[in-house]
């Protein structure tokens, strides 16, 4: 088994969110996961072939295996760029939901493109949201609403950096709510300037493991505006990172640097 600490996303070579990338594993599922939660990173993806012949992609967070993450296929295409360093594309497919995600580079950045995913309909509940994240319904702006380019967030906007900064959400219970919804977490969120934003995630148990970069939170809330954007995170946990995403026709990429850790 041969394994690759990468870090996605990041502003600087020693900032961004941290993944394990696993080639030639035998491990099966319950190992995976297992083998997830003794990692120190946000996420770990296996890289293997199909019966098809397709290069998959199996994603596991450390209390849970997951449809798709961005940064962890952000750092799968990095290391298969730097074993093929002629190569300047590669198709990935996810392993739960056999979803196909074109990937480019692009200069020092790799472009992942999405497409909106369809959302069951959820009725918005703002006392319950501004319960969950802490927060008073006054600090909320609009209304919350669901959004996907192949694992569901909740996109819900707050006032200003200053309520996103200061927010301690109740963890567990927006990991029951989320299971129970058959949702990834809620991302928060508020306007930077025209088209920049900034962003945190939160679908982690623990605190120490949010998310400085959430690539399908970026898509999703890309999708739903309908335009392209530029996505901070992380500053508040020391790892600045930016996300891009370009939004064309209904379609997203988006994109990012991924280098490796030097821990």
């Amino acid at each position: 088994m041969k394994t690759h600490r990468m870090l996605c996303f990041g502003r600087n070579n020693t900032s961004g969110n941290a993944a394990i990338v696993v080639e030639e594993s035998a491990l099966a599922e319950h190992e995976r996961l297992a083998f997830a939660r003794r990692q120190d990173a946000n996420a770990t993806v296996f890289v293997e072939a199909n019966a098809a012949g397709d290069m998959q992609l199996d994603y596991y967070y450390p209390h849970t295996r997951s449809p798709l993450c961005l940064h962890a296929t952000l750092a799968a295409s990095a290391v298969f760029f730097e074993q093929h360093p002629g190569t300047g594309r590669v198709q990935f497919v996810t392993s739960m939901h056999r979803q196909v995600l074109e990937i480019e580079r692009a200069d020092e950045s790799i472009f992942i493109g999405v497409k909106p995913q369809p959302c069951s309909t959820l009725p918005a509940d703002l006392a319950e949201t501004a319960r969950l994240l802490r927060t008073g319904q006054a600090d909320l702006i609009g209304t919350p609403r669901l959004a996907s380019v192949g694992s569901a967030k909740l996109l819900v906007e707050v006032a200003n950096q200053s309520v996103l900064n200061a927010l301690h959400p109740d963890l567990e219970g927006i990991t029951s709510w989320s299971r129970k919804q058959g949702v990834s977490g809620m991302y928060v969120y508020c306007r930077v300037q025209d088209g920049v934003y900034a962003g945190r995630n939160f679908n982690h148990l623990e605190p120490r493991f949010e998310d400085a970069a959430t690539g399908v939170a970026a898509g999703a809330l890309a999708a739903s505006l309908e335009r392209s954007i530029t996505l901070l995170q992380g500053d508040a946990l020391g790892q600045p990172c930016t996300v891009l995403a370009r939004y064309t026709d209904g379609a997203v990429q988006i994109g990012g640097r991924a280098v490796r850790s030097a821990v």
